[in-house]
């Protein structure tokens, strides 16, 4: 059973670590939880994790997030998985910092990067992790806001939520997506 886990972020040192690469970070943590490593691939990172005889093949695109689209289409294709078998990590302004809600589907809600993987599959019908970070920024000062860096308060949590969106992931690929939000959308 192969499944294909999506960390959506941009490329280049500037966007490490923001709020907006979550989708990296996370990928990040579970590569290392694993001891597996990326290696530069088409369109993307690519690293396979085997995980109770399951393959997850972890990308982080390198195509930015505006199109994370193509990267996405391709590495599906390339594998031959299903749509029912992606996972999409991403960030949400609308969800409190601290929260993560997991979905089976659904729209973009405004976010570039789900936006162009809707466009490039011809479907929203893929499960994700939105990681809440908040809307604490005044008004148009959205992107900076979602470039910005965690602040003091919110590096004291990272590292739990991304531990337990790592979880997350690993709940999806053994579990399924209806036992994961029953789980984790608490």
């Amino acid at each position: 059973m192969k499944y294909l886990v999506i960390g959506l972020g941009n490329i280049g040192d500037e966007y490490a670590h923001t709020r907006h690469n979550i989708g990296f970070d996370i990928a990040d943590f579970l590569a290392q939880k694993h001891k597996c490593v990326f290696t530069p691939d088409r369109y993307a990172d690519h690293v396979q994790i085997n995980l109770k005889g399951k393959h997850i093949h972890l990308i982080k695109p390198n195509t930015y997030m505006n199109l994370s689209g193509k990267a996405v289409r391709y590495w599906i294709e390339k594998l031959k998985i299903d749509t029912s078998n992606i996972f999409v990590l991403v960030d949400d302004l609308a969800i409190p910092y601290g929260k993560i809600r997991i979905r089976a589907n659904g729209s973009d809600a405004g976010h570039n990067g789900l936006k162009n993987i809707n466009e490039c599959l011809l479907t929203q019908q893929y499960a994700r992790l939105r990681f809440g970070i908040g809307a604490e920024y005044a008004k148009g000062r959205q992107v900076d806001f979602v470039l910005s860096k965690w602040n003091d308060d919110e590096n004291k949590l990272i590292d739990n939520l991304i531990s337990k969106s790592a979880e997350a992931i690993e709940s999806f690929v053994l579990s399924g997506i209806n036992n994961t939000m029953n789980q984790y959308n608490k």
